[in-house]
């Protein structure tokens, strides 16, 4: 059974049908993985949600860690965040299945390890190893799969603390870990996080490095597959694969077959004109 991780949806259903055609034309019988960001901006949150969380219920080999679009909606459906003037899940709110969409939603992991491949929607530190990686996710997926999921909603958004120490307790850990795997892009050596810059590979503020470039990373070992950064295009290295290729802006949705590297493409048009 061949893998094929899929960069960063945002509700564009179409486009994924488009993509996921081209898959099942190649390969049977596919194990297929979603690296975050399935809903938002896009036209078709509902269906596009409803088909994944559908196809998984059915038996088919899908998955999905979760990305910062997909804690938003999480946030907006409890009321602890406000909807923005882009957000296009509406319909998912106003859904019959609503809270059963949001409950499968929550119970998605944060990181997943597969044959040498580690899952990530947006990245890690350089102090984490690929074990450490998994464990500290599985802490915050805990909290989303038990009883106070709801109170830790409102005490996750933040930018503080802004580096990672094994010592952080409580909230401040759980945030600290949501960020980095669903936000980071940019960091010091220390794996100091910087929130705001969203250009390329040459924005890096200064003093700070794409985290992935960071010497001595300690996921140098495994290969990394993450989206979440639609400035870097399809970025493919030995031991690094990115798959955000901005379908949500006009660019292409990408697949990748973790068995060869081979990768598979679809048009999208353009779903928003905010600025990535």
């Amino acid at each position: 059974m061949s893998t094929y991780v899929i960069g960063d949806l945002q509700g564009c259903r179409q486009p994924m049908q488009a993509l996921l055609t081209r898959i099942h034309a190649r390969s049977e019988r596919p194990s297929l993985a979603f690296i975050g960001d399935l809903v938002n901006r896009g036209p078709q949150s509902l269906p596009t949600l409803r088909q994944i969380a559908q196809s998984r219920a059915a038996g088919d080999a899908v998955l999905t860690v979760l990305g910062n679009h997909d804690l938003h909606l999480l946030a907006v459906a409890h009321g602890i965040r406000k909807s923005h003037r882009s957000d296009t899940i509406k319909d998912i709110l106003d859904a019959p299945d609503c809270i059963e969409l949001l409950d499968w939603i929550r119970h998605q992991p944060l990181a997943h390890f597969e044959d040498g491949h580690l899952l990530v929607h947006a990245g890690v530190v350089p102090q984490w190893s690929a074990q450490q990686t998994l464990a500290y996710a599985h802490e915050v997926e805990a909290v989303l799969r038990g009883p106070d999921w709801v109170d830790f909603l409102r005490e996750m958004y933040g930018n503080a603390p802004d580096a990672w120490d094994e010592g952080l307790t409580g909230v401040d850990r759980l945030r600290c870990i949501v960020n980095v795997l669903t936000r980071i892009r940019f960091c010091t050596p220390e794996g100091k996080l910087e929130f705001t810059t969203k250009g390329g590979i040459d924005a890096a503020p200064p003093g700070y490095l794409p985290w992935f470039d960071v010497p001595g990373r300690r996921t140098e070992d495994v290969t990394v597959v993450f989206g979440h950064w639609s400035a870097l295009g399809l970025l493919m290295r030995p031991n690094l694969i990115g798959l955000d290729t901005g379908c949500i802006w006009g660019g292409k949705l990408t697949a990748v077959c973790l068995d060869d590297r081979s990768v598979l493409q679809v048009d999208c048009a353009a779903a928003t004109d905010q600025a990535p």
